[in-house]
């Protein structure tokens, strides 16, 4: 049962995070030939300012 987990800026619309669901879905599917109905994606908005690579804070760009 394979789980993708995606984190993202908030910003994308419904529509943007439901295509990349079934797409990432689909290859997931097709490469480690899991039937779709077992594939779980998780998609994460992060505001700004919750992410902080080597200390320091990263801005949407």
């Amino acid at each position: 049962m394979p789980f993708v987990k995606i984190d993202l800026f908030e910003g994308r619309s419904q529509e943007q995070k439901n295509e990349l669901a079934r797409e990432v879905t689909e290859v997931v599917s097709r490469i480690a030939k899991a039937p779709k109905d077992a594939i779980h994606v998780f998609i994460n908005d992060l505001p700004e300012g919750s992410y902080y690579p080597h200390g320091e804070m990263k801005k949407r760009e």
